[in-house]
Formats: structure tokens, sequence, C-alpha cells
């Protein structure tokens, strides 16, 4: 599973998770800094990425538009890139199922 990390997440969670999602990467390493939300959308539809985001907007588009790409809803609050790191983490065998089950097109964590 490739993660596309969105703007309002730490660019250092890439670097972070690649011993378990080897092939993420973030908004930033990719261009995308600073782009509206449909540009990111199509990028990681174009390139096999599920999105992961603390975005309501990108919720909205999953639930219409359906996937890909996939969406990684995180609805923790604010607290640190470290409270992030562990939750995706703790749901990595989750999060591969998701990946791997078609209709499916948004994941919320915590849930």
């Amino acid at each position: 599973m490739k993660l596309l990390f969105d703007e309002n997440l730490s660019p250092s969670l890439a670097a972070r998770l690649r011993d378990v999602f080897p092939q993420s990467t973030h908004v930033r390493e990719v261009g995308l800094k600073g782009r509206d939300d449909l540009k990111i959308w199509e990028y990681a539809a174009a390139h096999g990425f599920a999105l992961v985001t603390k975005d309501d907007d990108f919720r909205e588009r999953a639930v219409l538009q359906g996937a890909p790409p996939k969406l990684v809803q995180i609805t923790l609050g604010n607290c640190p890139t470290s409270a992030i790191e562990a939750l995706l983490r703790q749901h990595v065998t989750e999060l591969m199922a998701f990946d791997a089950t078609a209709p499916a097109s948004v994941i919320e964590l915590p849930h």
C-alpha cells in the first residue's frame, strides 16, 4: 500500500513509516505543496496512492466519487506526529485489507 500524505500532515511521516509503507510520500515531495484538493486527489488516483488526510473535504469527495484513490481519514484532533505514526502502525493489517477491498473508498482512524 502506497500512502500519499496530505499537506495537513507532517512530511516526516513518509520517512518514518517507510518500513511498513515503503513507497509512501508526502505532497511536498511530489510538487503538490499548496495545490488544490482536486489536483492532489487526481495525482493520488493516477499514481496508485491511498490519500492520508485530516481534511474533511477529501472525505466528501471520496463519498461522492468513490475510489480511486482510497482515503485514510485521520480523525485524531490536534496531536503530535508520533501519535499519527503510532495510529497508522497500529492499523497496518486493517489498512492493507482496506486497500485490497475494491468497493471500500474511505477508512476512518481511529474508528
